[in-house]
């Protein structure tokens, strides 16, 4: 580890603090209903959109038809996708005639862009049209992630409303995200990407003639655009195989630090929504504390196992830390601090091999998906993640002192740790249940590339990722087979859809309640013992549930590479 490794590390952080109100002041008074510096431009486009869609913005929703809203919603947009993969080849702007997409592939990589997830079990410059990639799948880019803000603003409000019947409207707050929020950032941050060196065109793949002599064909298309939603959403689908580690998809240092930045800066600034919304900015900063302990302590055991490389490696005089699988353009605390905030914030982009860290730099991206992605998270997920555990926690510290828990003015009774007990279980059944499967049943076994821990690890990783809706890969891993393509598209759709449906019936619940004044016993949820407690308890439930299945891969792995066993 170096001084400017470390300077890179809380450069990064200062910046996201620092956007955190500002962002955060301008997504409230979007969600309120307010006139922003947007509005003079964009409010006549939002008002034609509803009366083309038969929309009454001033009428809002129940929870239940919120929540019934949202999934119709993306039952036509899986049908839009599978039916676009199923036939780009007879459909136009497919200039290198790229077949009919296989069923089970296309069920898959449908139910991975409708969940945020863009778990891939295809190339994408070999196996999607223009079209596709275009209409499919930046198209669901930016609705998947508008969902996720959504239902984290119908849970604020459940928070923030007294004696209320409805949390908004999803047909609204869908809207709104996408054409006051996700729209006009991604025009000028895809500009960015465009002048950084990324192609953006509908022309077929260049032929190139190497020094060599050979005969190259690189492919090209259009890529800025969809950089700049799945960055910006925390969707993480790439445009190229191997992600952002192409240099058509990251090609500078710079472009690499500002993909970073736009995977976390709405997930942190919606902290800040949360605390505007209560009427307290206090507790989302407290929240955001929780988020930044979690992180900070996963980039430096990262940080630090990737500089220190391996027992053999030293032991062959090898210094500098372990560089394979990183470009040399990023290097090991460029490449570490991506792989730690995109499995923080599920997006599940990677520009680097996540197969080839050490055990346990490759344990930490694990654990930050296992522990539910709330470490800022996928934009909206991660916030009403987060508010779940914090549910959690405040109902453990009810029980310690003996009173009925209470949250920003709620009291939090059965229905409520209910629910958020519901949606944090539904998470290990599908990451542990489908690994268990997956490693005894020969079929699966066979797409393991590697034995031992290494392929547990492989396949444990795939399932976490599904569920918890990164989609980045440990690699490793063939996973475009009949097995791999329905069970993780299940995994996928019961780690979103099973989480949002508790999540609404708790905003539901919390809007109906009168708020009450806190009292001399009320917990503060504003300062260091909250923070602390919240911490506690996320790292307990995460260690209660996967510690054994992290000690039969990573740990494990670690402990024989410093006997020198390698798998």
């Amino acid at each position: 580890m170096t001084v400017i490794g470390w300077i890179q590390i809380l450069l990064f952080c200062a910046i996201i603090v620092a956007l955190v109100k500002p962002l955060g002041g301008y997504m409230t008074r979007v969600f309120n209903g307010e006139r922003t510096f947007l509005s003079p431009i964009l409010r006549p486009v939002e008002a034609g959109l509803y009366w083309i869609g038969g929309v009454d913005e001033k009428r809002e929703q129940h929870w239940l038809t919120y929540t019934v809203a949202m999934l119709l919603f993306h039952v036509g947009g899986f049908v839009i996708l599978y039916v676009l993969m199923r036939f780009q080849a007879v459909l136009p702007f497919n200039p290198m005639e790229q077949s009919a997409v296989a069923p089970d592939l296309s069920f898959n990589t449908a139910a991975s862009f409708i969940t945020n997830t863009n778990w891939q079990n295809y190339g994408g410059e070999s196996t999607l049209s223009y079209l596709t990639q275009m209409l499919g799948l930046t198209h669901q880019n930016f609705l998947s992630a508008a969902t996720g803000i959504a239902i984290a603003v119908a849970l604020i409000r459940g928070f923030a409303r007294s004696s209320a019947r409805t949390v908004g409207n999803f047909w609204v707050d869908v809207t709104r995200t996408t054409l006051y929020v996700l729209l006009p950032i991604c025009v000028v941050y895809a500009l960015f990407l465009v002048w950084q060196g990324i192609p953006q065109t509908l022309g077929a793949y260049v032929d190139a003639t190497t020094l060599e002599g050979a005969k190259q064909t690189i492919a090209v298309g259009p890529v800025a655009s969809q950089i700049a939603i799945k960055m910006l959403g925390t969707n993480g689908g790439g445009f190229f195989n191997v992600n952002a580690a192409h240099p058509f998809e990251n090609p500078t240092a710079l472009s690499n630090f500002v993909q970073m930045l736009s995977i976390f800066a709405i997930g942190a600034a919606l902290t800040n929504v949360f605390g505007r919304m209560v009427g307290n900015q206090r507790q989302g900063w407290a929240i955001l504390a929780v988020m930044g302990v979690l992180f900070i302590a996963g980039v430096a055991v990262t940080y630090w196992a990737e500089a220190s490389g391996t027992s053999i490696m030293h032991a062959l005089g090898l210094s500098g830390g372990n560089m394979e699988g990183k470009e040399v353009r990023f290097g090991i605390v460029a490449s570490a601090l991506f792989a730690v905030v995109t499995t923080a914030a599920s997006c599940g982009a990677v520009n680097a091999m996540h197969d080839s860290f050490t055990a346990l730099g490759g344990m930490i991206p694990l654990i930050n998906m296992q522990l539910g992605e709330l470490i800022i998270g996928g934009v909206g997920a991660g916030l009403y993640g987060m508010l779940l555990f914090v549910v959690l926690a405040i109902f453990v510290a009810g029980l310690m002192v003996g009173r009925t828990p209470e949250y920003v003015g709620k009291k939090i009774e059965a229905r409520e740790v209910k629910m958020a007990m519901l949606a944090i279980l539904i998470l290990p059944l599908m990451y542990l249940g489908w690994t268990a499967v997956a490693v005894v049943l020969p079929s699966a076994v066979a797409s393991m590339a590697n034995a031992g821990p290494h392929g547990f690890s492989e396949v444990l990783y795939a399932f976490t990722s599904a569920t918890g809706n990164n989609g980045s890969a440990f690699g490793g891993l063939t996973g475009n087979t009949l097995f791999y393509n329905l069970t993780l598209a299940c995994a996928m759709l019961v780690g979103r859809f099973f989480m949002i449906v508790p999540a609404m019936a708790l905003a539901g619940s919390l809007a109906q309640k009168k708020s009450i004044p806190p009292s001399a016993g009320t917990l503060p949820t504003t300062g260091g013992l909250f923070v602390g407690l919240v911490v506690g308890v996320i790292l307990i439930v995460g260690g209660l549930t996967f510690f054994p299945a992290l000690a039969l891969g990573p740990i494990v792995e670690h402990l024989a590479m410093t006997a020198n066993t390698l798998f």
